[in-house]
């Protein structure tokens, strides 16, 4: 069989680019007609107008539009700088290559390589390989990827490199980044030998625990743990980190502590620094502490970072102190960690927080009413964060900031921040609790405040009876309270709440999609108390204040013979519901309104 000479035959020139076929033959492709001295030459002759430094330059450029990934732009720069400096060096084709799969554009990145393979080309290398492989296994074309290996195995492939540990290393990450475990122990049972020549290596178990955390089984990782000391290896901190990783998303908080004890333990009796907790290790601690509320224990682990002198708190770790904190309802403690890393960031511009925790900060503390707190968060967001503030998070921060003033009691200034944001923000799209926030300042003007008001409701009077809009209860499709959740779980993927009858077809509760924890248990253990309901001829108005004061998601109409009922009981009855989807459902933007009158005007 005729050898391949180039990498270039196996991508055909048309366009899209075909994967690979395992019949492929070389004797079907042509040797090149340019011998190898030839080659060297042309290239030479063809980077005679260009300097190193402009290559670096351009380098350097396409790794910018890479973070920005535009692709497009990238590739309209290269074609300019063919035509101004003819043949580009590999590096620059390496980068425009690592582009491509950046920016999940996997054919292109094949093209790539083929005119980098082609006679006239700059060639390629273990570099160019490393990143195709990893752009193939990240986009679960194992296939191709298998291809190239066996090319590389074989030796077919002129000028490449030969198949290596890193190579088959950065592929099965990029299987086990894409959740493709099956297919990553398919290449560790297909070329194992290569990967263990100087024996079993702790690198290849690690990869292993990873893919296994990212699984619905993350426990299953310790099997992996057990398989490593049998093999005479030692655990390294990455073995030890991704292990607890498991264990925090097994939501086994108490194993995660007794491995981390363990962990400590064996860095001792050891005398090892490198196998010391560092900050991974205790920020996926304090992930675990804060899923699981354990405010004492988030304390107690801030506490011994902040204690350790050779650790380095950076701005993953103090973000994820704040967020803990914050879970574990304790802005306070939370604002205290905050402040210090604002503090620290006077010396270290790299631990300026990023946008998104200073939406978490307001978050907090708006739901407290503590207006003047989350209107300093607001206007130091802009100067203090680090990156760009998107379109998105600045509108939420503005809901935040009026949402704060509400709840603190201050309407006017609500009001006043409602109607600078409506005029700043043009065809602005509101977020549900946003939604909220304006329907309650409407609610307190009496929806009459139309110039503060980019909602309103249409049709609908205030003075009328609930009975008049209510969705009537067997409507609402009850659920019945013995029923186990596991039977009746998808219901709760399209409602946030739905409500609970029993035998008799009474209603007697509310189940929240937050409440549903354990799927083998009966609805009636996840029902909140007490029932909300308000009688058939309790007003619309007053309905509203209940849900919006309250924050209610759900309430519960009753016929009862004693009008001064405020609560469920034996002499009520439910016959119908109203909920926050019903009223949001019935709110009709102004400009609609506007648009509606002025086609009937004219």
């Amino acid at each position: 069989m005729q050898q391949l000479q180039t990498f270039a035959p196996v991508f055909p020139r048309s366009s899209p680019v075909k994967p690979f076929s395992s019949s492929s033959s070389a004797s079907q492709f042509p040797r090149p007609r340019f011998s190898r001295p030839l080659l060297k030459r042309r290239a030479k002759s063809q980077n005679l107008n260009h300097s190193p430094s402009d290559l670096r330059k351009l380098t350097s450029r396409v790794v910018e539009l890479k973070h920005r990934k535009q692709l497009r732009q990238i590739f309209e720069e290269i074609d300019q700088a063919k035509k101004l400096y003819g043949q580009l060096n590999i590096i620059v084709m390496n980068a425009v290559l690592e582009a491509c799969v950046h920016c999940g554009d996997v054919d292109s990145g094949l093209r790539f390589i083929r005119e980098m393979s082609a006679p006239d080309g700059c060639g390629v290398d273990s570099i160019t390989f490393a990143i195709i492989l990893k752009g193939l296994g990240e986009a679960r074309r194992t296939d191709e990827a298998f291809q190239i290996l066996e090319f590389l195995e074989q030796g077919r492939i002129m000028g490449g490199p030969k198949l290596s540990p890193a190579l088959l290393y950065g592929l099965l990450n990029a299987l086990i980044e894409a959740g493709d475990l099956r297919r990553a122990n398919g290449l560790l049972a297909r070329y194992r030998f290569l990967l263990q020549e100087g024996g079993p290596s702790i690198l290849m178990y690690n990869l292993l625990i990873k893919g296994y955390t990212n699984t619905d089984c993350p426990l299953e990782a310790f099997l992996v743990h057990d398989e490593i000391l049998r093999q005479g290896l030692k655990p390294d901190r990455l073995t030890y980190n991704t292990l607890l990783l498991a264990c925090v998303k097994s939501e086994e908080i108490a194993l995660a502590v007794r491995f981390f004890a363990k962990m400590k333990e064996e860095a001792e009796r050891g005398k090892c620094s490198e196998l010391f907790p560092d900050a991974v290790t205790y920020t996926t601690l304090l992930k675990g502490f804060g899923n699981a509320n354990d405010l004492l224990s988030v304390q107690k682990i801030v506490v011994e970072m902040k204690s350790l002198p050779d650790l380095v708190i950076d701005r993953v770790a103090y973000t994820t102190m704040v967020d803990a904190l914050l879970k574990c309802g304790s802005p306070r403690d939370a604002l205290s960690v905050f402040g210090e890393m604002i503090k620290r960031a006077g010396e270290n511009p790299q631990l300026r927080p990023k946008p998104h925790l200073y939406l978490a900060m307001m978050r907090a503390f708006a739901d407290k009413g503590d207006f003047d707190m989350v209107k300093r968060l607001h206007v130091r967001m802009l100067p203090d964060t680090a990156g760009t503030i998107s379109r998105t998070v600045q509108e939420e921060a503005d809901e935040l900031h009026m949402e704060a003033a509400l709840n603190s009691g201050q309407v006017d200034t609500a009001k006043q921040i409602l109607s600078d944001v409506v005029k700043t923000r043009k065809g602005m799209s509101w977020t549900r609790r946003g939604d909220l926030v304006v329907v309650r300042i409407e609610s307190l003007s009496g929806f009459t405040t139309k110039t503060f008001s980019p909602l309103l409701l249409h049709q609908v009077s205030l003075d009328d009876p609930i009975e008049k809009h209510m969705v009537h209860f067997e409507e609402a499709r009850p659920l019945q309270s013995s029923v186990e959740l596991k039977k009746v779980v998808m219901r709760f993927f399209r409602d946030a709440v739905v409500p609970v009858k029993d035998d008799w077809g009474s209603c007697i509760g509310l189940v929240h999609r937050e409440d549903c924890q354990q799927l083998d248990a009966p609805l009636s253990r996840m029902m909140r108390g007490p029932l909300p309901c308000v009688t058939t001829s309790t007003s619309m108005g007053r309905v509203i204040e209940l849900l919006l004061e309250k924050r209610y998601e759900m309430i519960i109409v009753v016929r009862s013979n004693n009008i001064y009922d405020s609560s469920y009981n034996s002499n009520s009855k439910a016959v119908g519901v109203f909920t926050l989807d019903h009223l949001f459902e019935m709110a009709v933007p102004v400009s609609e309104v506007d648009e509606a009158f002025w086609r009937t005007s004219t």
